[in-house]
């Protein structure tokens, strides 16, 4: 069964809320988000791929990251890791920036807050995303992040089966 994907924007709170259900195991999924070697499998919407520079998956620990394009082309994001319970939820900070890791001041971080659900079903996957402004919510939204996110958590409905 391929599972719809729920992305709710909210402009007054500044936020989007995705939810997803995936058919494994809670811990399986978990580490689909959390190991470096299995992000760079999925998190990229295709023809993109992810490339790990680097990743600490603990507290205060950071995943730099690059989106490599199908010409050569490289986008620099990090995530600063926060607060992580294991196999439900972790949150971390996400911005843009250059190979050697420096923030990229011209975009908004962003708050993300992921948590891991086991259901009947699977695991439901929800993440809350939460943005500085109305302005950079609008800015990553019109970069397509939408549709490239879903195809990245597609991606992943079908690495998992």
């Amino acid at each position: 069964m391929e599972s719809t994907i729920v992305f709710n924007k909210d402009f007054d709170l500044n936020s989007v809320y995705v939810m997803k259900i995936y058919e494994a195991e809670a811990s399986k999924v978990w580490d689909y988000f959390t190991q470096s070697e299995l992000l760079d499998q999925w998190w990229a919407p295709k023809p993109w791929k992810c490339e790990t520079v680097q990743q600490n998956f603990k507290e205060d620990g950071i995943w730099h990251y690059a989106m490599v394009g199908p010409e050569g082309e490289r986008m620099y994001g990090q995530v600063k890791y926060g607060e992580i319970t294991e196999h439900r939820s972790f949150d971390g900070t996400d911005a843009f920036c250059d190979e050697k890791g420096n923030i990229n001041e011209n975009f908004a971080q962003s708050k993300w807050l992921f948590g891991f659900t086991g259901i009947e079903e699977g695991t439901k996957v929800t993440i809350n995303i939460h943005f500085p402004s109305p302005e950079a919510m609008k800015q990553q939204l019109e970069m397509g992040f939408e549709e490239g996110f879903k195809m990245g958590l597609t991606q992943l409905e079908d690495i998992l089966k």
